[in-house]
C-alpha cells in the first residue's frame, strides 16, 4: 500500500511541477541573397561541379567506391565517351554516364576534352544552326563525337562527328548542360 501511495504522490508532484519555460521565438529567416547561388566546386581541383569530361582510353574501370580496394562494377570500352563528374575525392571522380550509371573512376582515366553521345534516333548534322540548313551528315544514336563550340544559351552546338563538321541541336546529344557555353 505504501508503494502505491508513493507512486501516486510522485505522479502528483510531476503533474504539479511548473511547465518548462518556452524558448524565445527564433528570429525570422534572413532574406535570400539577391545574386544567384555560387556553383559547387570540386574539393580537389576547384573546378565546377557537376561538369563533363570524357574517357581517356578504351578500358576504364568503374568502381563501387573511391579506391582500388573497391570492386569493379563496370568496364567502359569506349574512348571519348562523355561522363558527368559529380564529386571529387583525392584522385577519384564520381561519374555518371548517359544511362545514369554512377561509379568512381581514377582521374588519370579522364580527359577534359568535351565530347558528345548522340541520343534518340538518327540525328541530322546541319551546315548552319538552323533546322532548314543543308544536311552535312546523319549520325545514328550511340555515335560519339567532339563538341567544338556551344554559345551560351544557344540551342545549337558546333560539333565534329567522324570527320564531319556541322551543327547539332543540344536536344540531339548528351554531353552539355542546357545553356552552357563550351569553347
Amino acid at each position: 500500500m505504501t508503494r502505491r501511495l508513493g507512486l501516486v504522490l510522485a505522479l502528483l508532484l510531476i503533474a504539479a511541477a511548473p511547465a518548462p519555460p518556452t524558448p524565445p521565438a527564433s528570429p525570422p529567416p534572413s532574406p535570400a541573397p539577391s545574386s544567384a547561388p555560387t556553383p559547387a566546386k570540386g574539393s580537389v581541383t576547384g573546378l565546377p561541379l557537376p561538369r563533363f569530361a570524357a574517357l581517356r582510353s578504351d578500358d576504364v574501370n568503374l568502381r563501387a567506391g573511391p579506391g582500388t580496394r573497391y570492386p569493379i562494377t563496370w568496364v567502359y570500352k569506349r574512348r571519348g565517351l562523355p561522363v558527368e563528374i559529380e564529386r571529387e575525392f583525392d584522385v577519384w571522380r564520381l561519374v555518371r554516364d548517359a544511362d545514369g550509371t554512377e561509379g568512381w573512376v581514377h582521374e588519370a582515366t579522364l580527359t577534359g576534352r568535351r565530347t558528345l553521345l548522340v541520343i534518340g534516333a538518327e540525328q541530322t548534322l546541319r551546315a548552319a544552326p538552323r533546322d532548314d540548313a543543308a544536311i552535312v551528315a546523319r549520325a545514328a544514336a550511340g555515335v560519339v563525337g567532339r563538341i567544338s563550340h556551344c554559345a551560351a544559351d544557344s540551342p545549337w552546338c558546333e560539333v565534329e562527328i567522324k570527320g564531319y563538321r556541322g551543327f547539332l541541336p543540344r536536344t540531339a546529344f548528351w554531353g552539355s548542360f542546357p545553356g552552357e557555353a563550351v569553347n
